[in-house]
């Protein structure tokens, strides 16, 4: 498990500062316990261009996958998390 998430925090650096946070947030604090279908979801969401990503994150846009969009869900409540510190 220590590999894939090292493969996996290595994924987390994006292009945009705000992605980096939000990704390695949900990947040090959700990930560990996360259900095996929500961590694949993470780990394709990694997979994704920034732009679409941050549609994402900012409800411009919603994944069809519900496992995805849960995953989304959970990243978009540590952005509200980080706008209220």
């Amino acid at each position: 498990m220590d590999e894939q998430i090292g493969k996996l925090r290595w994924r987390c650096r994006r292009g945009m500062k705000e992605l980096d946070l939000l990704t390695l947030a949900y990947l040090e604090r959700h990930y560990p316990t996360a259900p095996a279908e929500e961590q694949q979801a993470f780990a394709d969401l990694l997979e994704l261009q920034d732009p679409l990503l941050m549609s994402y994150m900012v409800g411009r846009e919603i994944p069809a996958d519900a496992t995805t969009a849960r995953v989304v869900g959970v990243m978009r409540t540590l952005l509200n998390e980080a706008d209220d510190a």
